[in-house]
């Protein structure tokens, strides 16, 4: 729950007596907290080169890092963070099944998610994966992607055994043979690729949903100007990703522990292009948002397409990137 602190019930008071103007008012709490993760790279930029710290010197800013989106919005929903960094279709997954966020910001475009098999695996299909094990982090891009990859070759979740389990352990599955195939995510697929010799089964860049920026309603409307500066922070880190993809290599290898060449791998299909939600984004949540009723992924008889509209909210970032 969002809690004002003193002083801002002070400001509050003294704007009711007419004593500051509201324009001189900054709804900015005391601390703000946010997740970093590997597969979102600007957040790495955001917390390692303390873009916050120094544009809010005033805000304490607490960094928590995620594994995967379900944590992410499981560290949202909980209220340990204000801003969570997931996958945009596991976002409209969750306000589908009643968390009240919303969406502010496209971090980037990435291909962080694909089918792999082990270095000598016979499986060459998709057809090949019926009863199979396949290993998935239910609520995620890689879980979402598995289930319409299987529809590709009219097959769905009861025509194969999924495993419930965190990325990381996923690809620990894969490496000592106890499943048939990960649903991986960068940039652990990358490592899985390079130093294991794991091969790509599956890749469709269109089932990849955008990497977004979200935070809870209620946030948003006490502090639009916290979302604000968190976005400007967000542009500044984009930016500099674009202009120094090796530096980028080396800050993400160094934060998730890889090789560089890992890390230039999950970078090569990064497209960081993106930042203000558009139409472009909410057509293809919409597009992979049919897969969330087909597989009863969110409670019967709702409105996915309208989730989805009410998921978006581009005024921040409109405001932000148009400066």
């Amino acid at each position: 729950m969002f809690v004002f602190s003193f002083k801002t019930k002070i400001l509050f008071s003294a704007i009711t007596l007419g004593l500051i103007s509201q324009t001189s008012f900054a709804t900015i709490p005391d601390s703000l907290k946010l997740d970093y993760a590997y597969y979102a790279p600007t957040s790495l930029v955001v917390k390692e080169q303390k873009l916050l710290e120094k544009a809010l010197p005033k805000t304490e800013i607490k960094w928590v890092f995620s594994q995967g989106s379900n944590r992410s919005l499981e560290y949202l929903n909980s209220g340990s963070v204000d801003f969570s960094s997931t996958a945009g279709l596991a976002a409209a997954l969750s306000r589908a099944n009643g968390s009240p966020i919303k969406t502010v910001y496209i971090q980037s475009q990435p291909e962080w998610t694909a089918l792999l098999v082990s270095k000598n695996s016979p499986i060459k299909t998709i057809k090949d994966l019926k009863g199979k094990k396949i290993a998935a982090t239910k609520g995620t891009d890689p879980f979402l992607f598995t289930l319409q990859a299987l529809e590709t070759a009219g097959l769905n979740k009861k025509d194969v055994q999924l495993v419930h389990l965190q990325h990381p352990d996923g690809k620990t599955a894969l490496e000592r043979g106890q499943v048939d195939v990960w649903a991986g995510l960068d940039p652990l697929m990358a490592s899985a690729q390079v130093q294991s010799g794991a091969k790509l089964l599956y890749r469709n860049v269109g089932f990849n949903s955008y990497s977004v920026l979200s935070t809870k309603e209620q946030f948003a409307n006490q502090s639009p100007e916290a979302i604000e500066a968190v976005i400007k922070a967000y542009e500044q880190a984009r930016k500099w990703a674009k202009a120094n993809p090796s530096k980028l290599a080396e800050l993400l290898a160094r934060e998730s522990k890889l090789p560089v060449p890992v890390a230039k791998l999950q970078l090569s299909r990064t497209n960081f292009e993106q930042n203000i939600p558009t139409a472009l984004h909410i057509n293809a949540l919409k597009k992979s948002g049919s897969i969330l009723t087909e597989e009863e992924l969110v409670r019967k008889g709702t409105n996915v397409n309208q989730v989805i509209d009410q998921l978006f909210d581009a005024k921040y970032a409109q405001k932000i990137v148009g400066k």
